[in-house]
């Protein structure tokens, strides 16, 4: 279940995944929430340098790993404006993080890139259980869905 403070969350995920935009990246955002509430890392996509591995939910990976007891991870929460790739949801489960919150699915990029046109990415795009089976997940939220649908038309009419 979806709760307020979920959706206060993951709206700043959608900010960080506007940032992205404005800033010439990916539109994707997403948010460390520490099991008590509090935000404790934040990062939008940053693979406009070249690196395609540059994703903020590999980068809150790395970030829990580096500064978080194993504990700590498995109560935390990853919010997110679109659902995690193969890549990062991997990194998610390797590294212990609890539950995950997107906005949009990776089933809906999917389908908004086919209406535009766009090649898919180079890598098939897999719900999170897909690749990581233990980890609990929710989302989409459809109201948040259209502002992240709004983001990728945007990047894709103004490329």
């Amino acid at each position: 279940m979806i709760t307020d403070a979920d959706r206060r969350h993951l709206a700043r995920a959608v900010e960080l995944a506007e940032m992205a935009l404005n800033s010439g990246d990916e539109p994707f955002g997403s948010v460390l929430v520490s099991g008590d509430g509090q935000p404790l890392f934040e990062d939008h996509n940053h693979i406009s340098g070249g690196d395609n591995t540059q994703h903020p939910e590999f980068s809150i990976a790395r970030w829990a790993a580096a500064n978080m007891t194993p504990a700590a991870r498995a109560e935390a929460v990853v919010y997110t404006s679109g659902e995690h790739c193969p890549m990062c949801a991997a990194a998610h489960a390797w590294v212990g993080l609890g539950r995950v919150v997107y906005a949009s699915s990776s089933e809906q990029l999917s389908a908004w890139l086919g209406e535009l046109g766009v090649p898919l990415p180079p890598v098939k795009t897999l719900p999170i259980n897909a690749v990581a089976p233990n980890v609990p997940v929710e989302g989409p939220v459809d109201d948040l869905a259209e502002k992240v649908k709004a983001l990728h038309l945007r990047l894709h009419n103004e490329s």
